[in-house]
């Protein structure tokens, strides 16, 4: 890999370092040929799996692209794409010769159809809407034709407005009757009509397009759009890979250095709208527990304001700027959920609590058998100094604390871990077996590498069970796969994990051209090597399927690997040599036991029918604009909903508590204290722990009998 980069520095130098290139504008074509030319020879010598640049890469360019820029079809007419159509094919031979002809066509023509968007908006929500009239509104764009004229282009910007503004005046209406419910004494407020609903209704939805298109759409420059239009060639490689404007390039650097102020989740676009795609451990938006992957952001208000923005069709770097803020004022978001209802909610912003991200442990009784939990949400290291704090040192740590307390069985928890430190992973896993493989890593052109645990020591022989779901991802699954092919651990959790098998590395491209007079030119995070098990087959796409399936709300939604846009495929490579754990444990009973418990468990049945309706809302497209049967479905969602009430409402009679070192420190730190006493609420609340220590008695129940069976014979 280091001869392959400094080849490449040094092709890169030579190309660049005559240049004679002077503009130092922002809006610099030269400065993009040679964006694009540095980029494009990245991707070819670098990436794990490049492609080629031929017709059918430029065909995909030009779909994603165009998605990008106008995902719900309200810009471009179709003359307009019948016009970008030559380059359909073109792209790829653009990209060879550093041309940006393709995107200085549309980016011309989006800018103009912008431009005459406003007016229609402004002249469509200058007319009342009529919400008794009989109409539906299909969100599924992807399926929308672009329009011929700009009379048919006016009618879909009048079904966007209607379809956004009739969630205004529910709103309205709901608050109008809920201030009719007032204490006694208090003045009666004045009733508004339907008609002033309506109107107040059109003039939030004015008043939020104008200030998206003045603070945002026309703050827009072209650089902002050429950056998207990078990212639309880099991400045809893999959903990893990608490249960061400078702008980007430093908040990326501000979230690799921990100093994460604002709610602590993040977001991703789809189509128009802001996603919630990882919620971060230890944040204000994980204490509040009222943020969830999977929802999306419809509205954002400020404390000191009394209108809340929408942000559809926003920007996500705009989105951002609007959700982040200092530490300790308060944003309020409108949320569309994971199960389609809406609720408003509010977040404290603060700094994210790096104790929160470190792993934690409790005692419980089962059976008169005491058992550990550890909870590890993330493989954390600091990569200046490996014998500071790290995940490994840490769970090592907690292991002998339990153990001293008289731990029979251990349950580790790597739900939502999305990763981390490598190195972590080979020690953690070396604490459960002698000594072997743990990983195999392999680059482009290069032998592969296997990871080895070569400490022969043990520190935990016991029962153990690793819990993960849809969200437990790369460093995790690492763990869980090796775990699971020495036959060390019961995996217990969702059908499979995330999927992600796959090892990124930011290449600064300032470092990569020498003596160049156009700034900062940002940095691309490219995908260089792929996981795999010592089994052979690789993390990527499949995940690590559980020995245990348990249903949760995310097993039926689009939420994996799987699911994004253009993934590198699963392969296999051959095995290497590992002897498997030689033990008394009974895997087979035990897991036989589980899956038939499972079947009988009322709270279980409920997720999984709560589960399967949220993909039913997650799939429909179809609303109706008339408000009486806009109401009518919103109401019937919201009774369906209450089905479902239980599933938080649902108590094990398990009770759990801290280890004696962090009750000592309980007297001082009543944080803490209260840190702990919130985690063991939730874990006494949590089906999914309650039958993973089940498999921890289990385990230890056949332990015990294999053991006296093998000592009489």
């Amino acid at each position: 890999m280091k001869r392959k980069y400094n080849i490449l520095m040094l092709v890169l130098l030579l190309a660049f370092g005559s240049c004679s290139f002077t503009a130092k504008v922002d809006d610099d074509p030269d400065k993009d040929k040679l964006l694009v030319q540095i980029i494009t020879l990245a991707l070819e010598q670098l990436h794990f799996e490049p492609k080629d640049f031929n017709d059918e890469f430029s065909k995909e360019v030009y779909s994603t692209y165009l998605k990008q820029i106008d995902p719900l079809k309200r810009f471009f007419l179709k003359s307009d794409i019948e016009e970008f159509e030559k380059f359909e094919t073109e792209i790829d031979d653009e990209l060879k010769v550093y041309d940006i002809t393709f995107f200085n066509v549309t980016n011309e023509r989006l800018v103009q159809r912008m431009a005459e968007s406003k007016a229609y908006y402004k002249e469509v929500l200058e007319k009342p809407f009529d919400f008794d009239r009989d109409e539906n509104f299909d969100t599924d764009y992807e399926n929308h034709e672009y329009v011929k004229s700009k009379k048919k282009l006016k009618e879909r910007w009048r079904q966007l407005l209607k379809f956004s503004t009739i969630s205004n005046y529910d709103e309205l209406i709901r608050t109008q009757e809920r201030d009719t419910v007032i204490a006694e004494g208090d003045e009666p407020k004045v009733k508004k009509t339907l008609k002033e609903i309506e109107i107040e209704a059109r003039a939030e939805t004015l008043k939020n397009l104008d200030v998206y298109y003045t603070d945002y759409v026309e703050d827009l420059e072209r650089k902002d759009w050429f950056a998207m239009y990078i990212n639309a060639i880099v991400e045809e490689f893999d959903p990893h890979t990608s490249y960061f404007a400078p702008r980007d390039k430093d908040r990326f650097d501000q979230q690799m250095s921990g100093k994460l102020e604002g709610i602590g989740a993040k977001l991703s676009k789809r189509m128009d709208y802001t996603k919630i795609v990882e919620v971060i451990s230890g944040g204000p938006a994980w204490r509040g527990k009222d943020l969830e992957v999977g929802d999306i952001i419809l509205k954002v208000r400020q404390e000191d304001e009394e209108k809340a923005v929408s942000i559809v069709g926003m920007r996500i770097d705009d989105a951002i700027q609007l959700i982040k803020g200092p530490k300790g004022t308060n944003v309020y978001l409108t949320l569309k959920k994971v199960d389609g209802s809406i609720e408003d909610i509010t977040i404290t912003r603060d700094i994210v609590e790096l104790e929160e991200t470190y792993a934690k442990s409790s005692t419980v009784i089962k059976n008169d058998k005491k058992y550990g939990v550890i909870n590890l949400p993330k493989f954390y290291i600091d990569f200046t100094d490996y014998k500071k704090r790290n995940a490994a040192s840490d769970i090592k740590q907690e292991i002998e604390r339990l153990k001293a307390e008289g731990m029979e069985g251990l349950v580790l928890d790597l739900r939502n871990n999305g990763g981390g430190s490598l190195k972590t992973v080979v020690d953690i896993a070396g604490l459960f077996i002698k000594e072997g493989p743990i990983v195999q890593v392999r680059s482009t052109n290069e032998p592969k590498e296997v990871l080895k645990d070569t400490d022969d020591s043990i520190i935990w022989d016991g029962p153990l069970v690793i819990m993960v779901n849809e969200l437990s991802a790369s460093a995790s699954e690492i763990l869980a796969a090796a775990m699971q092919d020495y036959k060390r651990a019961i995996v217990i959790g969702s059908k499979q994990t995330y999927g992600k098998g796959t090892v990124q590395n930011i290449l600064d491209l300032n470092r990569m051209v020498r003596n160049s007079s156009h700034g900062d030119l940002g940095a691309i995070k490219i995908t260089r090597q792929k996981f795999y098990r010592i089994n052979g087959g690789s993390t990527q796409l499949e995940g690590v399927k559980s020995d245990v399936v348990v249903p949760d709300r995310y097993s039926f939604i689009d939420i994996g690997e799987r699911d994004q846009h253009n993934p590198l495929p699963w392969d296999k490579i051959e095995a290497v040599k590992y002897d498997s754990w030689n033990s008394y444990f009974d895997y087979n009973t035990t897991i036989s036991n589980s899956k038939e418990r499972m079947q009988n468990n009322a709270q279980l049945k409920l997720i999984e029918e709560n589960a399967k309706w949220i993909k039913t809302q997650m799939d429909e497209n179809i609303y109706s604009l008339n408000y009486k049967k806009y109401k009518a479905e919103l109401k019937a969602d919201e009774e369906k909903a209450k089905e479902f009430d239980a599933i938080s409402e649902y108590k094990t009679n398990l009770t759990f508590e801290s280890l004696p070192y962090e009750t000592a420190l309980f007297e001082k730190d009543t944080i803490l204290k209260e840190k702990r006493v919130r985690w063991h609420e939730s874990l006494s609340q949590d089906v999914y722990i309650e039958e993973a220590l089940n498999v921890i008695d289990d385990l230890k129940m056949t332990y015990e009998i294999k053991k006296v069976a093998a000592i009489k014979d």
